[in-house]
Formats: C-alpha cells, sequence, structure tokens
C-alpha cells in the first residue's frame, strides 16, 4: 500500500498561514516512527520534494514539507534550468531578506504539527537552502530531536559555523559542490566535532534525481545513513 499525501494550511506564531505538503505511511498510522519535517531547496515544494516526502512516508515516518517560500511568493514548484533557476534565486534572496526571524517560525508550526499528528518524535532535513534552514533550526525551533543537512548552502561559511545545535545533526556534503568550497566544509568539521559529516564524490544537488548532478550512488549512501540517523534518535 503506498503512502497518502494532501496539502494543509498551517499558522505560525504570528498568524501567517502557508501551505505544507503532507505525506503519511501506509495504512495511515503515523505513530509508528514518529515524523519528519522536510525542507525543500530553492525550487520549492515541487514533484521532487514530494517525492522525497513521500520516500520517508514509505519508510514509516508522518512527513511534513512545509512551503517555505510562501511568506514571498505562493505556490511555488519550479524546474532546474533557464528561468526557473533564475527566479529560484530570487525567491531565496527574497526569503533571507526577510526580517528576522524569517521563515523559521514556518518551520516551528511543521514540528508542532508534525509532533501532533504523529504523537512521535520530531526529525527534520533539509537540502540545498533547506540544508541551511535545517541547521538554523537544529539550533532555534523547539520539538526536534535529530537534524540533517543535505549540501546546505551557507551553513559553513560566514556566522553560521557560530551555531550550536540543540539536537544530533548528520550532514552531507559533496566533494565536487561548485558552491560549497570544500575547505569551508573541512572547517566546519573541526568547529563541530559533534556533527556526523560524510562526503561525497558528487557534485551539488546529487539527491535530485530530477536534475543533471543526480549522483544514485551517492544518493543512496546519504538516504541510508540519513534513515539510520532518524532510527537512531527519533526511536
Amino acid at each position: 500500500m503506498p503512502p497518502s499525501s494532501s496539502t494543509t494550511t498551517l499558522t505560525a506564531a504570528d498568524g501567517f498561514n502557508f501551505a505544507a505538503y503532507v505525506a503519511e505511511p501506509p495504512g495511515g498510522s503515523p505513530a509508528a516512527k514518529g515524523a519528519i519535517v522536510v525542507l525543500p531547496e530553492i525550487f520549492g515544494v515541487n514533484a521532487h520534494i514530494r517525492a522525497v516526502a513521500d520516500g520517508f512516508a514509505a519508510a514509516g515516518y508522518l512527513a511534513v514539507a512545509p512551503a517555505t517560500f510562501d511568506r514571498v511568493a505562493r505556490g511555488v514548484a519550479l524546474g532546474y534550468e533557464g528561468e526557473d533557476m533564475a527566479r529560484a534565486r530570487r525567491l531565496k534572496a527574497a526569503a533571507e531578506a526577510l526580517p528576522m526571524p524569517g521563515v523559521l517560525p514556518d518551520i516551528q508550526a511543521a514540528v508542532d504539527h508534525a509532533a501532533r499528528r504523529s504523537s512521535g518524535k520530531v526529525g527534520i532535513v533539509g537540502y540545498c537552502w533547506g540544508g541551511l534552514l535545517a541547521w538554523r533550526a537544529a539550533e532555534q525551533v523547539q520539538g526536534l530531536s535529530a537534524a540533517v543537512t543535505y549540501y546546505g548552502g551557507g551553513m559553513t561559511v560566514g556566522l553560521e559555523p557560530a551555531r550550536q545545535p540543540a539536537v544530533p545533526v548528520l550532514a552531507h556534503f559533496g566533494t565536487r559542490d561548485k558552491h560549497i568550497a570544500l575547505d569551508s566544509v573541512e572547517a566546519f568539521e573541526q568547529a563541530h566535532p559533534e556533527v556526523e559529516v560524510h562526503r561525497y564524490e558528487a557534485g551539488h544537488g546529487f539527491n535530485g534525481d530530477q536534475r543533471g548532478a543526480y549522483d544514485a550512488g551517492a544518493a543512496a549512501t546519504a538516504l541510508e545513513r540519513t534513515l539510520r540517523h532518524f532510527a537512531r534518535y527519533l526511536a
């Protein structure tokens, strides 16, 4: 039996309403393993991110993918080429320019919703910009038990490495990532020995099976490690 899915509306603490894609485990028993909040790339809650959420649901978790661009543009679901790429970069810049705490209240609301729906522990995973947001959430969002970042753009530079995560973090990086310098990854790992860091002979976005950077081997290994991380800390 495949996972079931729906789109719901969540409300942040400041009253802002935003959309979230929710995937439930087969049989509708979300309490089995807890829940995972899935933070999308700069392309929004597109077909790939929905498939990622469905995959976590198939593994037994309630999965919630909040529309993290809703504060700047609603209904974002972009592809990976041409004008979609250009628009994605503009949207990310607009979202990052929001007054602090930016989109973190929406992520908090997604975590709270996941906790209520699953009656279990909640983890968070993010990809690209979502990886950066997951890193911030590991420090600032309440109710999390574990976090995973995939090629989190920006989390290894500037003020971001100074963050102190409150939950166990697993981080995936590609050694051929043109957007995240390898020396910054090495410095991040030295600054955070408590973070489990893995490198893959792959580029940025290696988990995205709808983009040219996809690396099936790296994606499979990273997913295995991600599921093991969540199994350990959400049990």
